[in-house]
């Protein structure tokens, strides 16, 4: 048998390392920024279909906020969790070669500090974006190579399993009422569970495709 590419064991071993140090200040700042990644995706949905932002806010407790205009609230709602799961899919696949990570790494810095600027509306929010976008970008201007890699790889993991978590810590687990899910419910008579369910089974089957990928 062929020994599995470092392209496929570095998110593996990351994803596992996540897995550990879940609860830790390590993985906290990868958790924000994928509260991030989900809050923009709803926004551009709204945007993709003919909608506005009208602003972005975060929490230290990991909380997320989008307010848009106008757009289909269909793919709207549904854009969060599965944004935030195509946003590390992508990275995961981007920086599976190393040779265009740093440049992937500078224009997802630049992306979080315009997206930062003109979208978010928190305290906490505005610093911790421009924080994350210029480390990201530093990273990418000041390091080697194959700690842009490193990067992508350790967003890329953490994105995917926190999407599936979300999921089913705020629909399958605890039936919060103010989930995307739940909101779907309301919006087309279908229970937040069966949207959670279907959240999951995606997540899951784009994981395996990835890893497929990357193998």
């Amino acid at each position: 048998m062929k020994t599995p590419p470092r392209r496929l064991l570095l998110p593996l071993a990351l994803a596992a390392g996540s897995l550990v140090l879940w609860d830790t200040f390590l993985v906290y700042p990868f958790r924000l920024f994928v509260v991030f990644l989900h809050e923009i995706s709803h926004g551009l949905a709204a945007v993709a279909t003919g909608g506005r932002i009208v602003s972005i806010g975060l929490s230290f407790d990991e909380g997320g906020v989008c307010l848009t205009r106008g757009g289909w609230p269909f793919l709207i709602l549904n854009a969060g969790y599965l944004g935030s799961l195509l946003w590390g899919a992508a990275f995961l696949l981007l920086g599976g070669r190393r040779t265009r990570a740093r440049s992937v790494i500078a224009v997802v810095g630049a992306f979080t500090l315009g997206v930062t600027l003109v979208y978010v509306r928190t305290w906490f929010g505005l610093l911790y974006g421009l924080a994350a976008g210029a480390l990201l970008l530093g990273v990418a201007s000041r390091l080697k190579p194959a700690a842009s890699e490193f990067l992508l790889a350790a967003i890329g993991a953490t994105s995917c399993l926190y999407a599936v978590w979300d999921v089913a810590s705020d629909v399958l687990l605890r039936h919060a009422g103010q989930s995307d899910a739940a909101a779907l419910a309301r919006l087309t008579g279908v229970p937040a569970v069966l949207w959670g369910v279907a959240w999951v089974a995606v997540s899951l089957a784009v994981l395996l495709g990835v890893l497929r990928k990357l193998a």
